[in-house]
């Protein structure tokens, strides 16, 4: 079945695929995680079956065994063959009942998997795209339960084939004692049916979509309580009350939505037991009127009677089933349109050839933030030459890290182009194209695994713990690694382990120096990452980084000037242009922007006591 390039709501990237096309997406995760489910249904599917209507057999049997005066042999031999199905039906339901539920949840768990490794390879802008993150609000909140989503899928299905069975079943027992009666119980059934799916469908569009937005700010809040990084600041500045009045609103939008809720479904119950009556009432004055006029045995009136009651309850069941389905498709909708979002890191652009050297040349580049009016690069014209160091100098603002963000493919420009050795980049595999860098950037997180993991970036099997020590010793931790009672296999942070150890903005850094060595790239990419330290530590920290990464490009982003005297040439940006470019003397002389920010800069370290031929000099 064709996907339905329909919009639901105001998302666009929502697509709706419609029950049957849900359905196998569905049952091909079940069986393709976990193949045994294929039997195990099956086993539940019939031993249910056989359970749910037993006893108005027994019932029937030991009616008519002493109505009719039948030896008490006879009537001990029928109980004691019911009574072996009953218990051999009721082992291979509590077996399958036993072995379903947890190959349910693995099969989910898988699903969330690939939904995290989705996210993860997502591109960098989609993360600031309002609907793209909530359709991966809502993706998660379809896989975050057994009873709605994907795995509510599963598990209603399964019901479905259990009522589907019942209703057979039933239709072959009670189709014997009037055709009238099973198509009046159909009817009612089907208009219950009718109500709730009517209602399952409103409140999922005038309720659960639009509360999207909200559980992102839920998640936000409740990250932010318990975040250490924000918890200076909430206490410094006695954020409490703000924090708890913030979500005590936001509480309120939430009640407001459960209320509309709870009182739909109030209603549509009210409808299920009106109709639920008119179903037993009927049933009942046509049994009465055929034990008198038609001469039906007690026997068979308890049978029928026992049957058409299991008969209504499961078709009841089965449209419930069928209503419940088509509410947890159309959550499968929400875990399918985030799973197809197109991330543009597929594997169809070529392979980045292994060049002798890497020259970047932007084109004509401009560049606008999605959603943005200005521009955040304009008209840039730049050669970043292989093997070179080109220092990217301006005031907060002015383009610097856009324009990294551009030749690291993590965005792509609006107009124009970037080469890479004369052929535009856009045409590379870009997980190729990642591996040319080793970018360290202003925000260095550390991850909580051990402290050689963090500096490898990679798993353990495949991690040099050997290097790593050396990348760690060479970016200037050796003595803090030594102090470390495990060393190199120091857990970082107390996320996993209660022994786990955080480390200094400065140290934090010097470990993200050691991942840009480790790494070993053609490309360094510093993106202020040196902002916590002060500039004379950033100066000879930067030089030495140099030395290590000698023959290599490398490129230096800072507000401050300390990198730009050892590079090749300085480029200064403003309101998002490329303004000067040159040698470092070749812009002092021109006496521009470029001069009078290091005039300011170097006033600025000889006022707190530093020379700036110290800072150069290291």
């Amino acid at each position: 079945m064709r996907k339905k390039e329909k919009a639901a709501g105001k998302n666009p990237l929502h697509r709706e695929y419609g029950l049957w096309s849900n359905l196998r997406f569905v049952t091909g995760a079940m069986f393709r995680y976990e193949p045994k489910l294929k039997f195990i249904i099956v086993i539940n599917v019939i031993s249910c079956t056989v359970v749910t209507y037993l006893w108005s057999f027994i019932s029937k049997f030991v009616i008519d065994a002493i109505t009719q005066e039948s030896t008490t042999m006879k009537l001990f031999a029928v109980i004691a063959v019911l009574f072996a199905v009953q218990v051999i039906s009721t082992v291979l339901q509590t077996y399958a009942g036993s072995e379903n539920w947890y190959r349910y949840i693995n099969t989910r768990f898988n699903l969330i998997v690939g939904k995290n490794r989705k996210f993860m390879t997502q591109r960098y802008k989609n993360l600031e795209d309002k609907d793209a993150m909530d359709c991966y609000q809502k993706a998660g909140n379809s896989v975050g339960g057994n009873r709605e989503g994907v795995e509510g899928m599963m598990r209603q299905l399964e019901s479905t084939l259990i009522a589907v069975a019942a209703v057979i079943v039933g239709l072959c027992i009670i189709g014997t004692l009037s055709i009238p009666v099973v198509a009046g119980m159909t009817l009612i059934a089907v208009l219950n049916f009718v109500a709730k799916n009517h209602t399952n469908r409103t409140c999922k569009r005038k309720i659960w979509d639009p509360l999207a937005t909200w559980f992102r700010k839920d998640n936000y809040m409740n990250r932010t309580f318990t975040d250490f990084s924000s918890a200076k600041d909430i206490r410094m500045y006695d954020l409490k009350d703000f924090f708890l009045n913030k979500y005590r609103e936001l509480g309120k939008e939430r009640l407001a939505a459960q209320k509309e809720n709870e009182l739909r479904w109030w209603i549509c119950e009210q409808i299920g037991n009106l109709l639920w009556l008119a179903a037993e009432t009927g049933l009942y004055v046509w049994l009465i009127y055929s034990v008198l006029n038609k001469d039906l045995s007690i026997g068979n009136f308890t049978l029928y009677l026992g049957s058409a009651a299991t008969f209504f309850s499961y078709m009841l069941r089965l449209l419930d089933k069928a209503n419940e389905l088509l509410q947890c498709s159309r959550q499968v909708d929400d875990f399918r349109s985030f799973m197809d979002i197109d991330s543009g890191l597929s594997n169809d652009g070529a392979h980045v050839p292994a060049f002798e050297n890497y020259e970047f040349t932007f084109e004509d580049v401009w560049f606008k933030y999605p959603g943005a009016e200005k521009y955040a690069i304009k008209n840039l014209n730049l050669t970043v030459k292989a093997g070179q160091k080109l220092a990217v100098v301006g005031l907060n603002g002015a383009g610097k890290s856009t324009f990294i963000k551009l030749l690291l493919r993590l965005y792509e420009p609006t107009k124009g182009r970037i080469l890479l050795n004369g052929t535009d980049i856009a045409g590379y595999d870009i997980k190729e194209y990642y591996n040319l860098f080793s970018p360290v950037f202003q925000d260095i997180c550390l991850f909580a695994f051990p402290l050689y993991m963090n500096v490898s970036m990679k798993e353990k099997a495949v991690s040099d713990r050997t290097r790593a020590e050396k990348c760690l010793e060479e970016a200037g931790m050796k003595q803090k690694v030594a102090e470390l009672k495990n060393g190199i296999d120091t857990e970082v942070l107390k996320v996993l382990d209660d022994e786990g150890v955080d480390f200094s903005g400065g140290e934090r850094q010097k470990i993200a120096f050691a991942r840009a060595l480790y790494k070993n790239a053609p490309v360094i990419v510093l993106d202020e990452p040196t902002a916590a330290l002060d500039a004379l530590a950033e100066a000879r920290l930067y030089r030495e980084f140099d030395r290590l990464t000698s023959g290599r490009t490398a490129i230096y982003i800072s507000h401050r000037l300390s990198s730009t005297q050892f590079c090749n040439n300085v480029a200064m940006f403003k309101d998002a242009e490329l303004v000067e470019y040159g040698t470092h003397e070749s812009l002092l002389k021109a006496g521009g922007a470029y001069s009078e920010m290091f005039r300011v800069q170097a006033q600025y370290y000889t006022d707190k006591g530093i020379n700036m031929s110290e800072v150069v000099e290291g």
